[in-house]
């Protein structure tokens, strides 16, 4: 897998080709020109025409190279011609040769191609070198022919050791995208598990805040019928009635639960207002007298949720465990948000050896919107449960 050219690589590779450009200029093309500004024959104008001629057809491929006038690859193949052509007229070349290499390599398209034309033009080169002077074994031995052969043989290994950097770091930088991509993969499977744990939570915790303590209430309330029906009917009227009620809700509870928006269903309007309402319907269905100091207080959604969550759990508790003989709620603003109390004089339990998923679901959903729930209690003194909760604004 190979590693797509990022902008950056791009860049780089783009301010290196600029900088081996003025290199190969200033190297390459102006020393056969500058050697010739003082001579007036034909080895002057053919130097500096061949000179032109290749800075001219290399500007053709590198000034725009999404859509070059000349191909880099026939480029190439004047750059051959020229070097050629010139080491014919001067008799030398091998400077020229060893700027133009890198040009093989970056134009070729391949290590095969760039050895090739690489060869063809130190070929090009001695041919012409041994064209221009007399044969000479000396003049072999230490000129430019030496050097251009040299300088092939350095830029074949040079390039080839390139190109293998290039190849294994692109292999890296392959098998590191691909365990980046797996990372993000397995990222996702555990964000996507993460969320259906915490669905899966948030409903569970919705049930037994809602449909389980009605269906408790419900047996409570039908067990209770059936005990005073024959002695007190008007009040197994009143209890069955309020079985109808709590079923009702219940059901409007498990709609609101499979809806689109099951957070948005209980608790409208004032949260005071349905306080009041829940204490009437505990007192009713229990017989506890209930003192209830219920301020208006205003708070969004998911605060009234929460504080009409409690207050069911509280109560819930109180019913089932707390043998108690009267209720007291208080709800109040407070400094920086709302304070709910919920106390009874029953029969108390030790608070850390309590592990119930009503008491754990409580102190949850109210660290979601920023509070916090304190539970006081010891066996025989009864209950004090405190929810503070930053005020969110008006719903």
């Amino acid at each position: 897998m190979t590693r797509p050219p990022q902008p950056e690589d791009r860049f780089r590779l783009r301010s290196l080709r600029r900088w081996y450009v003025v290199v190969w200029v200033v190297l390459g093309i102006l020393p056969p020109v500058v050697s010739v500004l003082d001579d007036t024959g034909a080895t002057a104008y053919w130097s500096i025409g061949l000179s032109a001629a290749l800075a001219l057809c290399h500007a053709g491929v590198a000034a725009r190279p999404d859509r070059p006038v000349l191909r880099p690859r026939a480029f190439l193949g004047v750059l051959v011609l020229g070097m050629g052509a010139l080491a014919l007229v001067r008799g030398d070349g091998a400077a020229l040769f060893i700027v133009s290499l890198p040009q093989f390599w970056l134009l070729a398209g391949s290590p095969r191609r760039a050895i090739t034309l690489s060869a063809a033009a130190a070929a090009a080169t001695v041919t012409g070198i041994v064209r221009h002077q007399a044969w000479d074994a000396q003049e072999f031995a230490a000129g430019n022919v030496v050097f251009t052969l040299i300088g092939w043989l350095a830029g074949v290994l040079v390039g080839l050791g390139v190109v293998r950097i290039v190849e294994q770091s692109d292999e890296r930088a392959g098998r590191l995208g691909a365990e980046l991509e797996a990372a993000r993969l397995r990222l996702a499977e555990a964000h996507r598990l993460q969320g259906a744990t915490e669905e899966r939570e948030r409903l569970a915790r919705e049930i037994h805040d809602t449909l389980a303590q009605g269906f408790a209430s419900i047996v409570v309330l039908a067990e209770a019928a059936a005990s005073s029906l024959a002695a007190d009917p008007g009040r197994a009227a009143r209890q069955l009635l309020s079985i109808e009620r709590t079923a009702r809700e219940n059901l409007a509870e498990a709609r609101v639960l499979v809806g689109p928006a099951p957070q948005s269903g209980p608790a409208t309007g004032s949260i005071a207002g349905t306080l009041r309402r829940t204490l009437d319907r505990f007192a009713e269905d229990t017989g506890l007298p209930v003192t209830a100091d219920l301020a208006e207080v205003a708070c969004d959604g998911p605060t009234r949720i929460a504080l009409l969550r409690c207050t069911q759990e509280s109560l819930a508790n109180i019913r089932k465990h707390a043998a108690a003989s009267q209720v007291s709620v208080v709800l109040g603003p407070a400094p920086w948000g709302i304070e709910l109390e919920i106390t009874d004089d029953g029969q108390g339990f030790t608070v850390r050896d309590s592990h119930g998923f009503g008491l754990n679901g409580m102190r949850r959903r109210l660290a979601e919107l920023g509070g916090e729930l304190t539970v006081t209690s010891s066996p025989g003194d009864g209950t004090r449960v405190f929810a503070a909760l930053p005020a969110h604004g008006q719903g």
